[in-house]
């Protein structure tokens, strides 16, 4: 049943993090309690960007945000590499006693709206960008995961929406962060290739191990990079209800367990 100590888990898309270890990890939470992984797709995208020829560009926004570019043929590669992220994610839990359900072709759970004009900076200069595909998530399905978990499977969702105007790329902590205020999740872990949050990243000195709700506008500042949009999520997830957010290292074994045990950056309301 969702609710209650539901977890939602996001598993980073980057280079570094070790799915089959997650994967792993997350078995055996499975067993406890009521869990819901989406994940990322970044390293699998760049290896298919590669192997057709096609060059990996981002948009960066005047406040500072990173997104990738997604015009319609990248979204197509886009679509591809999240339907096999997702297969080989349900594949390795499935191999681990988990009764997985994907969801990245017959039922895409997340509805979303095409941004037809982003404003982003190139050479120094703001320009708009009319034909990206990427997308704000305006609906969460929560009654087919509601009854997925009902049936003791475990829902994994891609970071993709459909809209009017087709697939979306959408950004995989955000995601999370409104399926886990959706279905009314205790907990959110975000995994990645980092420890957490720096004030000052790399220099360890500057780790930022507890964030409290009325901290979040400094955490936002001093985010960078990918990590603005993790401690954006964080502060979706807390505003939507959650009592805990965790970014932490997806590096290594039992990674979940060791963000739920204390590791990470915790974000508490």
């Amino acid at each position: 049943m969702s609710g209650g100590d539901l977890l939602v888990v996001k598993l980073g898309g980057g280079e570094g993090l070790d799915a089959a270890a997650a994967c792993s990890d997350l078995a055996g939470i499975a067993a406890e309690r009521s869990l819901v992984v989406a994940h990322g797709v970044s390293a699998a995208m760049n290896r298919l960007c590669a192997e057709r020829g096609v060059t990996v560009q981002s948009l960066t926004s005047p406040t500072g945000h990173s997104s990738r570019y997604t015009p319609p043929e990248v979204r197509d590669i886009y679509v591809h590499a999240a339907r096999q992220v997702n297969d080989e994610i349900v594949a390795a839990l499935d191999l681990r006693g988990v009764c997985a359900r994907g969801f990245s072709r017959e039922h895409v759970v997340l509805r979303g709206e095409r941004k037809r004009a982003i404003r982003a900076i190139a050479n120094g200069r703001i320009r708009m960008v009319r034909d990206d595909h990427s997308g704000t998530i305006r609906q969460v399905d929560s009654a087919i995961l509601n009854e997925s978990i009902r049936v003791n499977h475990v829902p994994v969702l891609p970071p993709m929406a459909t809209s009017d105007d087709g697939l979306l790329n959408i950004d995989g902590d955000r995601a999370a962060a409104a399926v886990a205020g959706a279905m009314g999740a205790d907990t959110l872990v975000i995994l990645s290739n980092v420890r957490g949050l720096y004030r000052e990243f790399p220099d360890e000195y500057s780790f930022v191990s507890r964030v409290e709700f009325a901290q979040l506008d400094k955490a936002l500042n001093w985010a960078q990079g990918r990590m603005k949009r993790k401690v954006l999520a964080a502060q979706e997830a807390l505003t939507q209800g959650l009592r805990l957010v965790i970014i932490a290292d997806g590096r290594g074994s039992n990674a979940v367990s060791r963000a739920l045990a204390g590791e990470g950056t915790w974000f508490t309301r």
